[in-house]
This record gives structure tokens, C-alpha cells and sequence, in this order.
């Protein structure tokens, strides 16, 4: 007899755990999270978005999946990785590029750039005054090195062979780098932090 009231007890117990567990797992919600890789900047549609449940937290501001329509049109604040669950904070207006900064586009050729090159990479891009054709001499002479921040890499680029690489710059150095003769851009990346 002692034997069933334990087990009745256990019985009790195991119910009442499953019933506590039910209830944890009703405190989720559904969120809003990156789909796809989206660059600093980068205005959100609505395919960079999907819905994924989450636990319910208080502490951590987690945009709802109802509040899609308030960030599609935003743009993202920081890179942002697919998976990454949504807070305001990595939503903002979409205004860019930054005060001081311009987005300029050069076509570079294999060897004008590191492979494996991408959004988020800093770089030092060395731009040449020289005329296409110049001597060794001239163009290093004419030469002017620039730092940038990559924010896209387009492999199908201008459809002649040559890769179209999206860059943050200096408002102040984008003549130099508007002025640039076909083939005259190299870019080298920098480590993270470095010079």
C-alpha cells in the first residue's frame, strides 16, 4: 500500500512539473529577426525579415513580430548577421550614409583587391591620378591612400569581369577617388582596429 501512495505522489508530481513547464513555454512570443546578412545602413524590406518565437524578457526590448511594419523602411543600425533577434537599437532611420561620410561604388579587377573580401572589412584604398598607361614612377608619384569601410562586395560586378566594390569614405576624399582613371583603384585590407 505504501508502494501505490508513492507512486500516486509521483504521479501528482510529475503532473504538476509538465503543468509548471506548459506554462514557461507560454511566456514566448513572437519576434522579429534578421533573415539575411543586411550591411550598416542598409534599409530593411520586408524578405530581411522573419519571425521566430522567443522567450518573454523584460529586460531585453524585443521588437514583436506585430510592430514588422515599423521597421520595414528603417534602416539597420550595425551589421547585422542572420538569426540576430531585433531590438530598437539596431533599428534606425534611414539616413545614410553618416554626416561627413559618403557610399561610393569602384569597379575593381582580380588583383586590384584582396580575395575573400567583404561587407565590413576596413581598407586602405590607394587611388591613382596618373594617366591609364602611366610609368611605375608617375603612378606613385600621383598616388593618394585613402581608408574605408566595405559595405558590399557585388562578384557579378560591371559584367565585363571586374568586381564592383561598395565603399564608406571621407566626404572630403571622395573627388580624389570620383577622379580616378579606369584600373586606378587597389585596395588593401587592414586588420580590424589597425592602421
Amino acid at each position: 500500500m505504501p508502494f501505490v501512495a508513492l507512486g500516486g505522489l509521483l504521479v501528482i508530481v510529475s503532473v504538476l512539473g509538465y503543468a509548471y513547464g506548459a506554462v514557461r513555454l507560454g511566456d514566448r512570443v513572437q519576434v522579429l529577426a534578421v533573415a539575411r546578412a543586411l550591411a550598416a545602413g542598409q534599409v530593411i524590406t520586408v524578405s530581411d525579415l522573419r519571425t521566430v518565437s522567443a522567450a518573454s524578457d523584460p529586460a531585453v526590448p524585443l521588437i514583436l513580430a506585430s510592430r514588422a511594419a515599423s521597421v520595414v523602411g528603417r534602416s539597420a543600425v550595425v551589421p547585422l548577421l542572420p538569426g540576430t533577434l531585433l531590438t530598437p537599437s539596431l533599428v534606425g532611420e534611414a539616413a545614410f550614409p553618416p554626416a561627413g561620410k559618403v557610399a561610393a561604388s569602384v569597379v575593381v579587377k582580380p588583383g586590384q583587391f584582396p580575395r575573400g573580401l567583404v561587407a565590413g572589412a576596413r581598407v586602405a584604398v590607394f587611388v591613382s591620378a596618373g594617366a591609364p598607361g602611366a610609368g611605375p614612377a608617375a603612378t606613385a608619384a600621383t598616388q593618394v591612400r585613402l581608408e574605408a569601410a566595405v559595405l558590399d562586395v557585388d562578384p557579378a560586378g560591371d559584367g565585363q569581369g571586374g568586381t564592383v566594390v561598395t565603399l564608406l569614405v571621407d566626404e572630403a576624399d571622395s573627388e580624389r577617388l570620383a577622379a580616378a582613371p579606369s584600373g586606378g583603384v587597389v585596395l588593401m585590407q587592414l586588420t580590424p582596429g589597425g592602421g
